[in-house]
């Protein structure tokens, strides 16, 4: 003996199923097509939130400022006809610690080509700054700027911050973070300003 009822509610069941489930199906397509056009049109809206354009001061003419310790003054428009690496550094900056050797290396290199580093130290405390310089053998262009006037001109909040200026006096680019200034790619780059 068969039993014809049990079978069919079995049947019945699993083709309910089998319906709920392609309808959930239906509609979460009809949903998600609903949705695709305006999700790709949000991701249209906000990729136009990055309008690409360059760092500020890149293809300007590079603020010029005078900065004044005990053993210098400095004038950026000084330097006009040379490039500039302009580095705005700290001695409790550990990425600038770490970058100071490799611009002393390239300023050795590369100075005979006209291109002169400008190290600028926002350091408040004279004595931890000459030490630095002393113990680390800084043999660059060097001056500190407690007031910290001459980052703020450029907006570095940030060390080190580098600028990349030309014999004319135009920034053309602007490095945060520490730099290897001995990289082929650095050096053929300044080579050719």
């Amino acid at each position: 003996m068969t039993d014809t009822v049990g079978l069919a509610e079995a049947v019945g069941v699993a083709g309910i199923r089998r319906i709920y489930y392609y309808s959930c199906v239906r509609r979460i397509l009809r949903c998600a097509g609903a949705v695709a056009p305006a999700f790709i049109l949000i991701l249209f809206a906000l990729s136009g939130c990055y309008s690409g354009s360059r760092p500020p001061r890149i293809g300007a003419a590079a603020p010029d400022f005078t900065v004044h310790d005990s053993d210098h003054t400095v004038t950026l428009s000084q330097l006009k006809g040379q490039v500039v690496v302009l580095n705005f550094w700290a001695t409790w900056c550990a990425p600038c610690v770490e970058e100071v050797p490799s611009l002393v290396q390239m300023q050795e290199r590369m100075k005979a080509k006209g291109i002169t580093v400008l190290a600028v130290s926002v350091d408040v405390d004279d004595s931890n700054y000459r030490r630095f310089v002393r113990d680390h053998s800084v043999n660059l262009l060097t001056v500190r700027d407690a007031d910290q006037k001459s980052n703020a001109l450029y907006g570095t909040f940030k060390f080190p911050e580098t600028y990349v200026i030309d014999r004319n006096g135009v920034v053309r680019r602007k490095f945060i973070g520490a730099v290897d200034w001995t990289e082929p790619d650095v050096i053929e780059y300044l080579g050719k300003l």
